[in-house]
């Protein structure tokens, strides 16, 4: 649950990962994944290994997805499931759901370099410093929901090779100003 309510106040307060159970596929979408701006290295960064692309691609794109989400506050976006699945997902709903009910939306995006931290053929363990100091929470009146300022923290999270495509499966937000 605290790991849900720090990620809720990411994705809400720094429209940070507000991360329904019936999202669509995503069929039919042949939007190229692009990288959100670099702000801050992991703690285990390394030259990069092309092998790693693909789930570190796929990490980037949640990422987006889930801050374009975050405009509106929508767990129900089709493009959530894009690039997420299992906890991860179901993370980055609730947290939309929750922001829905305090009306409040995300405008910016968070900045992130994630690095590898482990990986096998089917799955990659990254850590990354999310900056989310461009990303932040807004009233229905267009003020800020408040006057804390958006912040540096963790994110832990698993991208496993799913059905012939990478996707964040699972996703750990430590609190504001963990790096």
């Amino acid at each position: 649950m605290e790991r849900r309510f720090l990620l809720t106040q990411a994705a809400a307060s720094v429209a940070v990962a507000g991360l329904v159970l019936g999202g669509c596929s995503g069929q039919g979408k042949e939007q190229e994944a692009k990288p959100l701006p670099v702000t801050a290295k992991g703690p285990e960064s390394s030259p990069s290994d092309p092998k790693h692309e693909p789930a570190l691609v796929a990490y980037r794109a949640m990422w987006r997805d889930l801050a374009i989400a975050s405009e509106t506050s929508d767990a129900y976006s089709p493009l959530l499931d894009d690039h997420a699945t299992g906890d991860a997902l179901a993370l980055m709903e609730h947290g939309l759901r929750k922001a829905k009910e305090e009306q409040v939306i995300s405008k910016g995006k968070p900045r992130v370099d994630p690095s590898v931290v482990s990986s096998s053929s089917r799955e990659v363990t990254v850590q990354d410093c999310v900056d989310g100091t461009g990303w932040l929470q807004y009233k229905p009146d267009g003020k800020l929901k408040n006057d804390v300022p958006g912040s540096h923290s963790r994110a832990d999270a698993t991208v496993r090779l799913d059905g012939g495509s990478w996707k964040v499966s699972k996703l750990y937000f430590h609190e504001a100003g963990s790096c």
